[in-house]
This record gives structure tokens, C-alpha cells and sequence, in this order.
């Protein structure tokens, strides 16, 4: 995509007055065109689908339909779709599930104007953009899992149950407890017991260190 071209974009946030300053701040540049602007992910969606934008900006946290959900409902719908996700959120399950999830860019709602528009610029060639935050606790997890020290070590599946390991293959591809618990016609609830039970089981810390352990072991 030229960079002359309008990009046509949908805004995905569930606070007014932040919605209404994203829509405010786009317009100035005379590259931008606002299509849509929504409260939730269920919106989100059927905008998407009725106005095919060439980039959303997602928050996470909303109701109904969360952004990470919303994501990947946007992107099967549409994989030319660049989903920019802009939130307050720096956790890192959220941030590994997001990229997972087929997100372009991760973005912090304190980052600076200037870099909020190159990101989208950057969504619009295809080049993905992280907030240094959030770059920085993803090369902190990889280095923790793909470390000297555990160099050759398993996954350790053998460790797992049969349920277990199917929920794990959800796990590393970046779906989320209610994903797999639909996938797997089991309760919420159980998925997230399964999941705490593997991470004690591969003695791992976090969902996010358990999804690289896996996808580096499967690789």
C-alpha cells in the first residue's frame, strides 16, 4: 500500500472520551480516514465486516466481545486486516495471546503521538511495531525460555494428560481459556485449572513462557 493512499481505519475502544480523541487526532492527518468508530468487540466485528478497514486499532479490555477475540474474528474474516493493538495493559500473557491472536503492532495508550502514527503507517506496509515495554518483557520471556541453561530440555509432554496436552496445543496457538474451553466442550473454569496444573507440572511461571516453551520445542 502507498503511502499516499487513505488508509481507511476502525477504532475499537469502549471509553468515549478516549474514542473521541483517537477520531480527533486521525482526522488531522490527510492520510487517515476514520470509517467507524465502536464501543466493543462484538461492534468491532460487524464494522469490520460492513466497512473492510485497511487498519483497526483494538483495545482489549471491552465488553461482550473482548479485543484479542475480536482480532482474530476480524482476521478470519479478513486476513488483509491490521489489527494495531492500543491498551493500557502491559501483562504479558495479554501481550504473547495479542501477537498470537495476529495482532500487527502492540501499543501503549501513554505512547507519543508521532509514534502512534507511524505505527499505523508501518500496520499499513505490513511491519510490525512494539512499545519498547512491551519489546522488552517479550525478549525477557524468550531469553528466560530459549536460554544456556535450558538448551536441549523438553517440553516434557510425557508429564501430561491426554486433556492437558490438548489444551496446551490451544495454548500455543494463541488462544484464549474461552476458546479452548468451546473447542474442547469444557467449562471455562476447567480450562484455566488445566492450565495452571501444566505450568506446575513443567515447572514454568507464566501462560506466556509456556506458549514460547512450547512453539520453541515444536520448531
Amino acid at each position: 500500500m502507498s503511502e499516499n493512499q487513505s488508509f481507511r481505519l476502525l477504532i475499537a475502544e469502549d471509553q468515549p472520551m478516549i474514542r473521541k480523541a483517537l477520531i480527533g487526532l486521525l482526522e488531522l492527518e490527510s492520510d487517515f480516514a476514520v470509517v467507524a468508530a465502536v464501543g466493543d468487540g462484538a461492534e468491532a466485528i460487524r464494522a469490520a465486516r460492513a466497512y473492510s478497514p485497511d487498519i483497526v486499532l483494538m483495545d482489549i479490555k471491552m465488553p461482550r466481545v473482548d479485543g484479542i477475540e475480536a482480532t482474530r474474528a476480524i482476521l478470519r474474516d479478513n486476513p488483509k486486516i491490521r489489527v494495531i493493538m492500543l491498551t493500557t495493559f502491559e501483562n504479558d500473557d495479554l501481550i504473547f495471546e495479542a501477537i498470537l491472536a495476529g495482532a500487527q503492532a502492540y501499543l501503549l495508550k501513554d505512547a507519543e503521538e508521532s509514534e502512534i502514527m507511524e505505527a499505523i503507517r508501518a500496520a499499513a506496509r505490513g511491519e510490525p511495531r512494539l512499545s519498547s515495554r512491551v519489546a522488552e518483557k517479550i525478549i525477557g520471556e524468550f531469553r528466560r525460555v530459549k536460554g544456556p541453561e535450558r538448551a536441549g530440555e523438553s517440553l516434557g509432554e510425557d508429564l501430561l494428560t491426554e486433556r492437558e496436552k490438548s489444551v496446551l496445543s490451544g495454548v500455543a496457538s494463541g488462544k484464549g481459556n474461552r476458546e479452548i474451553a468451546r473447542e474442547l466442550k469444557l467449562a471455562e473454569g476447567t480450562v484455566k485449572n488445566h492450565v495452571s496444573a501444566i505450568l506446575a507440572k513443567l515447572h514454568l511461571r507464566s501462560r506466556t513462557e509456556l506458549a514460547i516453551k512450547a512453539l520453541s520445542a515444536r520448531s
